[in-house]
């Protein structure tokens, strides 16, 4: 007789991006063994197979294109299943802002973490008053780049994923879509920007959605109080 499944609970949230409520599980033991197999080979590819069929495996909802979801849904979805698998509350230590080297303790429940979408963030990138870009927002690739492999990336490398967020290209009534549109010509066509219309494009980035988690602290040698906050997925984790 064989023996059955171990039981699995499974458990809700919503998707920051659309709101959509979806399900997912805990990773299993053999799912997280796959992941530290794959991360300390190094190979890029392999750590996004495993992230991919992980992700698609934890999340029980059908439906959700993994690869399709913007890269702050992919960060608080695995945060979430992290969370749920390893355990909520993270030990972390920080050092005191007002002396800078006393060290406080604060103990982080990461079920308390949110995605935070800042207030005038649009896709809608306007160059003129006619003209201007829809962007998208960066995706899987770009998750296990910065928050996985944690890979410092080189200026034609950060340039790329502009291209690769961009959806349409708008003058007037005219639109090109970036699917039918060859990178090198949206390469010309960013490449022809001014400076001040390309930091438009950054806005888009540094105001997109992200994973964070503000608190304060007291330094208990001076009575102190500041302000901390927590960005970025892998900062999470003490």
């Amino acid at each position: 007789m064989s023996l059955p499944r171990p039981p699995v609970p499974t458990y809700e949230l919503e998707l920051p991006s659309t709101g959509k409520k979806i399900k997912y599980r805990p990773f299993l033991v053999k799912e997280e063994k796959l992941l530290l197999i794959a991360t300390e080979t190094g190979d890029d590819k392999a750590v996004r197979d495993a992230i991919v069929d992980i992700l698609k495996a934890c999340i029980q909802t059908r439906g959700i294109k993994v690869e399709q979801l913007p890269m702050f849904d992919l960060e608080y979805v695995f945060l979430r299943i992290r969370a749920k698998s390893v355990g909520e509350e993270v030990e972390m230590t920080f050092t005191a802002k007002d002396d800078g080297e006393t060290s406080i303790p604060y103990k982080l429940n990461l079920e308390s973490v949110d995605c935070i979408k800042p207030e005038g963030h649009d896709p809608k990138v306007m160059l003129t008053e006619t003209a201007g870009i829809m962007m998208k927002y960066p995706s899987m690739d770009q998750f296990i780049t910065s928050q996985i492999l944690q890979k410092e990336q080189s200026t034609d490398e950060i340039f790329d994923e502009v291209i690769n967020c961009v959806d349409q290209i708008f003058d007037g009534d005219e639109v090109w879509e970036a699917k039918t549109t060859s990178k090198k010509d949206i390469k010309e066509y960013l490449e022809g920007l001014t400076s001040k219309q390309f930091e438009e494009i950054q806005k888009f980035f540094q105001t997109m959605p992200k994973v964070s988690h503000s608190f304060k602290l007291t330094n208990p040698n001076t009575g102190v109080e500041s302000d901390y906050t927590i960005e970025g997925l892998t900062n999470f984790f003490g």
